[in-house]
């Protein structure tokens, strides 16, 4: 089954996994992945009755800590298709680059259609500043 990580206390070395319908509880015992457990990780697992075991990272988060995106790609495309949210679209952050695309659509609307060339700028100077250094799941842009 698949599932994600929706809470990991270290200290009690127990957490609890969300498949969308229902929220299981684990202990690290059932852990076989060699990363510690965080919170957000996307996870496989078997069902023992109503207990995950041998839960392991999915496949495309076994390399967490490596980057995979790139930061000047995701300047670029902050440049020009920041008024749409084509760099957050790239670095994983979709609810925001859904968020930041409605705002545009409004103000496109409102008649404000100067203030959408704000979202490319900022947010450009934002990535070559550093300041978002990581892509959504937490790795860092190369």
């Amino acid at each position: 089954m698949l599932g994600v990580i929706q809470s990991y206390d270290p200290e009690t070395e127990a957490g609890a996994i969300s498949t969308g319908k229902e929220l299981l509880q684990f202990v690290i015992s059932d852990w076989i992945a060699g990363a510690p457990p965080e919170q957000g990780d996307q996870v496989t697992f078997d069902l023992r009755g109503v207990k995950p075991c041998n839960i392991n990272l999915y496949v495309a988060n076994l390399n967490k800590g490596e980057a995979v995106k790139y930061k000047y790609l995701a300047i670029l495309l902050a440049i020009i298709t920041g008024w749409a949210g084509g760099h957050r679209l790239y670095l994983g952050f979709y609810r925001l680059a859904i968020i930041q695309f409605s705002i545009t659509a409004l103000l496109i609307v409102a008649g404000l259609p100067g203030y959408i060339l704000l979202w490319s700028f900022v947010d450009a100077l934002l990535l070559f500043g550093g300041h978002i250094d990581k892509d959504a799941q937490g790795r860092p842009l190369k």
